[in-house]
């Protein structure tokens, strides 16, 4: 599974939609996502993909995120 794979398995999770719904283009807007959301899904982001993340600056899309999430990583 890549990075993009798990992240959009945990919001669908976590926002309660399938995860065929999630694209790279997918904003967290569009899934109604707020910040505390995001606190919880970091959290879960770092334990399901041992990277630690410091979220200084706001992603609108899950593709932006995964590009972050993978230059953490060293992708």
């Amino acid at each position: 599974m890549n990075v993009f794979e798990k992240i959009a398995e945990v919001i669908a999770e976590h926002v309660g939609v399938d995860v065929s719904e999630i694209t790279e283009n997918t904003t967290f807007e569009d899934l109604g996502v707020d910040s505390l959301d995001i606190v919880e899904m970091v959290m879960r982001f770092e334990e399901e993909l041992g990277v630690e993340l410091e979220l200084e600056e706001k992603f609108d899309t899950v593709g932006a995120l995964t590009v972050f999430i993978e230059a953490k990583m060293g992708n």
